[in-house]
């Protein structure tokens, strides 16, 4: 009977289950300090740690080091976090299991949700969450010399090669850890808690913009270009400039398609002078530069300003003339309009009393939706004018109107083949057809 009952009850510690508490008290502490420096590297990012290191912060060098590269740095941390979580509960299962019998596996769950858990991961993480700063540069050199040490690091690398050849994808790859959509949310919460001003908010949302901007999208439209035929003389180019209020003035050949170079009032100037005014123009034109339609309006800057040139001409896809962009149209897509004494100032969205909105039909949809506050639909138009189009199907006369959604747009001014303005109101009640590429169908 007794030696049932020793079987069935508790054993006394031996000198093996002291040392294994031991151990797993230390592998419990090391856990709770590797879940806290997991968390603190995952809330810090990498332009707050440069911030901290241009403060000369403690620990802030160590810091940065290890966020510029945490697809190598941060799977160590988590390596070692997750090897003393296991150990120390295998541990505390094995004592358990002696001391307690049968019951060891009940004590041993219950120990490692109440102690493992909630100490070691639970306690440390929300500490870290409250404290990101504070924690990461008070354990980074700690970490620096973690990540470092070879065999840790060597076996961290050794299974993430492991876990790439068994389960699909590309394998551990570094990647946008601040993305546009974070970078722009950052700037809008630092506008309104007053960290930047309102117009360096724009300027953010601008530059992240003017990436994603093509040349098609800030050109001069081809009906709007003003041009010359390389047959008219340097005192006729001129006069034109002088009227239009232009600096440089394309000189075409055969025809608009046939850009041939660019005539500069300065230098036609500077021929009339000399007494060559009945000179042809392409006596003084430069060649043009030309880019496609569909470049970046970011590598368009970098060309012009490599090349020297102020205006550039807009090819499409057919080599035909799409337009011509100006160094000045690119700059404007960073800081705003830009007016000069020849800019004639025309409201481009207009509030009319009858609370219909005319509207520049040359307008992008961007620009209308953020100036009205309208959602108009996105697809393979541009502007305004593009969409209008696009729900009629053909060139309207003034008048003719399309619903879109819940707006109407009416060609308000249509000048030969091109709408030169529009209305847009709210639509009559009905029932509303979408059309095949997305957008509401005529009315």
């Amino acid at each position: 009977m007794l030696a049932v009952a020793r079987t069935a009850g508790t054993h006394p510690f031996t000198g093996a289950d002291t040392a294994m508490t031991i151990a797993v008290v230390v592998l419990i502490a090391f856990s709770a300090l590797l879940a806290l420096s997991e968390t603190a590297l995952t809330r810090v990012s990498r332009v707050k740690a440069m911030a901290l290191a241009e403060e000369r912060r403690r620990g802030a060098g160590s810091l940065l080091r290890l966020v510029q590269q945490p697809e190598r740095n941060l799977p160590v941390v988590l390596f070692a976090l997750e090897t003393c979580t296991l150990v120390a509960a295998t541990m505390v299962g094995v004592v358990a299991a002696h001391v307690f019998g049968p019951w060891g596996v009940a004590v041993a769950t219950m120990f490692e949700i109440v102690v493992i858990f909630a100490f070691a991961e639970l306690a440390p993480k929300i500490w870290a969450v409250q404290h990101p700063e504070r924690a990461a540069l008070l354990l980074a050199p700690f970490l620096v010399a973690l990540v470092r040490f070879p065999p840790l690091r060597w076996s961290t690398h050794a299974l993430i090669k492991v876990a790439n050849v068994v389960l699909p994808g590309k394998g551990l790859k570094e990647g946008p850890y601040v993305t546009e959509e974070e970078l722009l949310a950052m700037a809008d919460t630092a506008a309104e808690e007053e960290v930047i001003e309102r117009e360096e908010r724009k300027l953010i949302h601008s530059i992240i913009d003017f990436g994603d901007t093509v040349a098609r999208e800030v050109m001069v439209p081809r009906p709007d270009m003003a041009t010359v035929a390389n047959t008219a003389t340097i005192r006729e180019t001129a006069d034109l400039a002088a009227m239009d209020g232009f600096s440089r003035i394309p000189v075409y050949g055969q025809g608009i398609d046939d850009v041939v170079g660019i005539a500069y009032v300065k230098d036609m100037m500077r021929a009339e002078r000399e007494g060559r005014a009945e000179d042809p123009v392409t006596s003084v034109m430069r060649p043009p530069q030309f880019v496609p339609e569909s470049k970046r309006i970011a590598e368009v800057m970098r060309e012009m300003q490599a090349g020297k040139q102020h205006l550039a001409i807009v090819v499409d896809e057919y080599g035909g003339t799409a337009g011509l962009v100006t160094l000045e149209d690119v700059l404007e897509e960073l800081v705003g309009e830009i007016s000069d004494e020849y800019d004639v100032e025309r409201p481009r969205v207009e509030q009319l009393p009858d609370g219909q909105l005319q509207v520049d039909a040359g307008l992008s949809i961007d620009e209308v939706n953020e100036l009205t506050g309208l959602e108009l639909p996105q697809g393979d138009w541009d502007t305004v004018g593009g969409l209008l189009y696009n729900l009629l199907g053909h060139v309207p006369e003034e008048g003719e109107f399309a619903d879109c959604d819940h707006n109407r747009l009416v060609a308000q001014r249509v000048e030969g083949r091109r709408i030169a303005q529009i209305l847009i109101g709210v639509a009559a009640a009905g029932p509303a057809q979408a059309a095949d590429d997305g957008a509401p169908e005529q009315s």
